[in-house]
């Protein structure tokens, strides 16, 4: 017992010795591109992914309290944010799996037996066995798994956030849409009605001979279009207004959103700066880094296949014929073992396994910098945009005053019998598509507010920010 103590001590101790050996690559960042500036805003510095940072509510901003209720539910209801949520669970579960192989694995086995000869009676045998196993991280195999499940589940954390903000964003967009539709078929509404009184005097004239047949006919055909068109509009509501059903997990029947009698458009500016502190926050940015992550733990378990597998195991056991038999020290029997196991030749499959996870490798890193780019470009996008709709906003009233003014000279003009019933129907086509334009850039203003809420990870308040 003296002789052999010794040696187990020896063998654990150069097992221990070797478990902070590592053979996986030591993780950096994957360098991108860093602009000085974004074209469309001034104050941008260099961002790092720090998507754990809370977002907060931010479709408040639009001071719309419908919207407010309708987006707080998505967090609870949309069934794709839910997949999220259970692969963010599924996610840690196996992060905790993985640090379970850090530490060794105890078993007690029980049995009885109760054998014997026919005519010669039978025998009792017990036996009892506490048995413990471990693989002590020689080569830094298990910690690289470890590594990767924790980066897999940062990408998952990432993925929620990403999937809450996308459907968060989609509902903000239908809602406002629908908004808009509402706003035009008001419009028509008020249109149709005026097209209905121009129409009875039409008829009137052309009753008592001062108006021609065919003016009866364009005014006719000029109240079918529109009544059309607002049909139309009632078609393209109930898409959206199902849409937004299924995002708060309910089904289209069981969802209404009622018509908002007046329409205020609320288009939140954005600080300047605030582009280069909240990119920082997009998800996917954070996801695809966290890959490259994943990337490079993964090439450490390949290389690790290059040395052998040290295991220790030990046991304690007892048995005899009788229960009591089992608590005898003098039944006791024990043994300790250090196992080493090595491939010797599989034709290459380890080294094509190391360069396979290299070149997962370089595709992570590749996606990352592919998706950093995606995002400047994005936010590029959405701020040219915003920059172009408020200005469109400003010519789009003026044209519509304009256009009002010019149908309603017109009438008078008509009516005074100067002009034809052609110029009439004219201006009063141009004078709505004029006020309908208003409406459409008014709403694009809104939804393009959202992309950029989008692009930039979050709302911008003084809150939420880094």
């Amino acid at each position: 017992m003296q002789k052999t103590t010794p040696l187990r001590l020896t063998l654990l101790a150069f097992a221990l010795s070797l478990a902070g050996c590592a053979v996986g690559p030591t993780y950096q960042r994957p360098t991108t591109p860093e602009p000085a500036a974004f074209k469309e805003l001034a104050g941008w510095v260099p961002a790092a992914p720090a998507d754990a940072l809370e977002r907060g509510p931010w479709w408040q901003l639009f001071g719309d309290p419908t919207l407010d209720a309708l987006a707080a539910s998505v967090e609870v209801s949309n069934q794709n944010v839910a997949v999220a949520v259970a692969n963010y669970a599924q996610a840690r579960a196996a992060v905790q799996q993985e640090r379970a192989s850090l530490f060794p694995t105890v078993s007690l086995n029980l049995s009885g037996d109760r054998a014997g000869v026919r005519g010669q009676g039978a025998d009792n045998s017990y036996r009892a066995n506490l048995g413990g196993s471990w693989e002590p991280d020689v080569w830094g195999r298990l910690r690289a798994g470890v590594t990767a499940a924790q980066a897999g589940f940062d990408a998952s954390a990432a993925d929620l956030a990403s999937a809450r903000l996308s459907a968060q964003g989609e509902l903000a967009s239908n809602y406002f849409t629908i908004r808009a539709l509402d706003a035009q078929r008001a419009l028509l509404e008020r249109t149709i009605a005026g097209y209905e009184r121009e129409l009875q005097i039409t008829t009137n004239r052309f009753n008592v001979g001062i108006a021609a047949r065919t003016d009866v006919l364009q005014a006719q055909t000029q109240l079918a279009s529109a009544k059309g068109d607002a049909l139309t509009l009632a078609r393209q509501r109930a898409q959206f207004e199902h849409a937004i059903a299924i995002l708060v997990g309910k089904a289209p029947s069981d969802f209404a959103l009622a018509p908002t009698p007046d329409w205020r458009v609320t288009v939140p500016e954005v600080p300047v700066g605030v582009p280069a502190t909240l990119l920082q926050r997009r998800p996917d940015i954070a996801a695809a880094e966290r890959d490259v992550a994943a990337a490079n733990a993964e090439i450490g378990i390949a290389r690790a296949a290059y040395f052998p597998n040290i295991g220790l195991s030990g046991s304690l056991g007892t048995g005899g014929s009788r229960v009591g038999d089992l608590f005898s020290a003098s039944n006791a029997a024990w043994s300790f073992g250090l196992s080493a196991a090595q491939s010797i030749f599989n034709a290459g499959a380890t080294r094509a396994a190391v360069a396979g996870a290299e070149a997962r490798h370089q595709a992570a890193v590749a996606r990352y910098r592919q998706t950093v780019l995606n995002a400047f470009a994005d936010v590029e996008d959405q701020l040219t945009a915003t920059r172009v709709l408020a200005q469109q906003q400003d010519l789009r009233r003026q044209a519509s005053e304009a256009a009002d003014l010019v149908e309603q000279q017109i009438m008078n003009r008509y009516r005074a019998g100067q002009v034809g019933y052609t110029e009439v129907v004219q201006a009063q086509v141009t004078a709505l598509n004029a006020r309908r334009a208003l409406v459409q850039v008014q709403s694009d203003r809104q939804t393009v507010a959202v992309s950029l809420i989008q692009s930039l990870g979050g709302g911008w308040q003084a809150g939420s920010q880094p």
